[in-house]
């Protein structure tokens, strides 16, 4: 590197002279590519950098301890069976608030002894109260259970307490859909929810919040993984990546508190095609960012895959593996950051030519995948192809160090995997469709929706399963669990596919609401 320095005194020899101005060339050219790379970098970053201001360490802590609460509530609810003994979970419970309406119900045994015909006389009564949540207000709900004997063979009897979602719980499954969808799909973490119930006058504590919402996804998980199998039976999916927070285990914490988890999410949405399926989205929590996972996610899935250039899908595709989908969105991404940064005549043509390439899909939008190749074919493969061959003939006129250089390289390497949209009618040009299903994770990533550990994160991607896949199929994502949480204890595994949110009909009193 020439210094400062060593232009105090210039050569007199002519020859020198011209080899240290070569020299002072080389450096000049070397330190405006630095500056050019430099002025990108810091122009993403301050776009990137847009957001709430860190929290302190005291919420995030709840956080932590609200996830590792919800994991081990999780973990006894699936470790439970009716024939095994069950601890008796310890409570402390406080009465529930007197100034909330009641609803009684009473469930009688009969009149009449089944064994001998005989009249029942009453021995005394059950009464279970149940906190419900109705939306905008909490009610309890009384069971009332009298306890009867015959007055000639002295049987005694007691109609059975019907199904609840969480054994000898106390909340019924309106309030439960309610907790759920305020943390995952409003985004509000359980101590602020315990403080919203507490202004209503109801004291219910946040490690009460915690065991419910691990044993209500607990519960849950089938209908979850029933989602994941429609997802993977499709033609065509979507599949992207996000990393949130997880808080590091105790063996591996230094200096750093957290890690880097991600959040895996798998689209199938036939609507672009007028197919027949009903869209839905299949979230998967690991602790890191391997290969390893998509291939286990998707492993033996053959159709078609929309992704980016992340080296972690490659071993999703191959002979006898699923085909790839580039997406153009990600390409036109890059320029847009170029045009940011530092302007540039090159930089504005790409995004104008691939934005020429959107004009076709809104007219392909909705058509049928007979209709669509012969469209593609008509007016965006002469538009594609001259993308590709102008792209080729700008490569050479720039430095090869520059971003925007950079860009150029990655969209003539991506091109060729986005050509199969041109002939394929289930194909997209791009893989937005699951980076919307990616907001509410980004969402909640804001509002300090961190993964505790890996059973909380693995709690969260069941809630957001559940919740995302109603929202895209326009369902009442509060009404339809309840609806869920309701009978799912019982339900007969082998017909989970009832329970899905596309199969739920609301009752009349929620359509006129």
């Amino acid at each position: 590197m020439v210094m400062l320095d060593d232009l105090q005194t210039l050569p007199e020899d002519a020859a020198e002279l011209k080899a240290l101005v070569g020299l002072l060339g080389n450096e000049v050219k070397s330190q405006a590519l630095l500056i050019e790379k430099l002025k990108h970098q810091l122009a993403g970053h301050n776009r990137h950098r847009f957001g709430s201001n860190s929290e302190s360490l005291d919420q995030l802590q709840m956080s932590f301890a609200e996830d590792e609460a919800i994991a081990q509530a999780a973990a006894e609810q699936s470790s439970s069976s009716d024939n095994e003994y069950k601890p008796k979970r310890q409570h402390s419970r406080k009465p529930l608030p007197e100034h909330l309406e009641r609803f009684e119900a009473e469930l009688s045994p009969g009149e009449t002894c089944d064994e001998c015909g005989g009249a029942f006389k009453t021995l005394g009564e059950d009464v279970t109260e149940e906190l419900e949540y109705i939306p905008g207000r909490f009610v309890v709900n009384r069971i009332i259970r009298p306890r009867r004997a015959c007055t000639c063979c002295e049987v005694i009897v007691q109609a059975p307490l019907p199904s609840r979602p969480i054994d000898k719980g106390r909340p019924g499954p309106g309030l439960l859909a309610h907790v759920l969808v305020s943390k995952y799909a409003d985004h509000l973490p359980l101590y602020r929810q315990s403080q919203i119930f507490g202004r209503d006058g109801v004291d219910l504590e946040r490690s009460t919040l915690t065991d419910w919402v691990g044993r209500s996804t607990a519960l849950l998980e089938p209908l979850a993984e029933a989602i994941g199998r429609h997802v993977r039976a499709g033609p065509a999916l979507f599949a992207d990546d996000t990393p949130v927070k997880m808080q590091a285990p105790k063996s591996d914490r230094g200096a750093k508190k957290t890690k880097t988890a991600r959040v895996w999410a798998y689209v199938r949405d036939e609507r672009a095609w007028a197919g027949p399926s009903p869209p839905c989205v299949w979230y998967q929590f690991t602790i890191d960012r391997k290969g390893e996972h998509p291939a286990n996610h998707l492993s033996d899935y053959k159709g078609w895959v929309h992704a980016d250039g992340y080296a972690g899908f490659n071993g999703l595709f191959g002979p006898d593996k699923a085909d790839e989908m580039a997406c153009m969105a990600h390409i036109r991404r890059k320029f847009v950051d170029v045009h940011k940064a530092q302007g540039g005549a090159i930089a504005e043509e790409a995004i104008q030519r691939i934005a020429a390439l959107y004009g076709v899909e809104k007219q392909a939008r909705g058509k049928s995948p007979n209709e669509r190749p012969a469209l593609r074919r008509e007016l965006a493969k002469p538009l594609f192809d001259d993308l590709e061959k102008w792209f080729e003939a700008q490569l050479p006129k720039i430095s090869g160090k520059t971003p925007l250089a950079q860009a150029i390289r990655y969209a003539l390497n991506r091109l060729p995997k986005a050509r199969p949209y041109l002939e394929t009618g289930i194909l997209e040009l791009d893989n937005n469709t699951v980076e919307r299903a990616m907001r509410p994770v980004a969402l909640g990533r804001k509002n300090w929706l961190f993964a505790g550990s890996q059973g909380g994160g693995k709690a969260m991607a069941i809630a957001f399963t559940l919740i995302e896949t109603a929202k895209l199929n326009k369902v009442d994502p509060q009404a339809w669990l309840t609806w869920v949480l309701e009978r799912i204890a019982e339900h007969k595994i082998n017909r989970i596919n009832e329970l899905l949110p596309w199969n739920w009909k609301p009752a009349a009193t929620e359509v006129a609401a």
